[in-house]
């Protein structure tokens, strides 16, 4: 009898270290996946101030920068992101993302805009080298089609 109590034991332990290393690889995976898209952001925001500097006439205009970094935001704009966005990665699950809950509750919301930002990033890729008029008048498209995400579906920074 002892033998089958150390035997249940020994496997009720096994089976407790088998469930805590599947819990450490989701979270694992989700802490992966965050960094992933928080990257991504980082990259869209990069490429962003190089055009919104121009268009405020804070750097000079660039035809060649802004071709590239417009061709940049359509690179990222057509990636497949989905995996960036695993349930439970969001703000009430876990601390180091702004992403709201309600985003995973409207995902076709989200991929049209997703859609919308890649439409203003082959807009802004077609003007970005044309002359600086041109590259103002995309940022505004380019700038909505962000800000129309991240109204809905990211924490605010206030």
């Amino acid at each position: 009898m002892t033998k089958l109590y150390t035997g249940l034991l020994i496997a009720g332990l096994c089976l407790s270290g088998a469930a805590q290393a599947e819990s450490h690889m989701d979270e694992k995976a989700l802490n992966a996946a965050v960094t992933a898209r928080q990257s991504t952001m980082k990259l869209y925001a990069f490429n962003l101030g190089i055009l919104g500097t121009m268009a405020k006439g804070q750097t000079e205009y660039n035809a060649e920068a802004a071709t590239a970094a417009a061709s940049n935001l359509v690179k990222l704009s057509s990636q497949d992101q989905m995996a960036y966005w695993p349930q439970g990665s969001d703000n009430a699950s876990i601390e180091n993302t702004k992403a709201l809950p309600a985003m995973w509750e409207n995902m076709d919301d989200v991929g049209a805009a997703n859609a919308k930002l890649e439409e203003a990033a082959v807009a802004m890729e077609a003007a970005a080298g044309t002359d600086l008029a041109s590259l103002q008048g995309a940022m505004g498209g380019l700038g909505g089609a962000c800000g129309g995400c991240h109204k809905s579906y990211r924490e605010s920074d206030n």
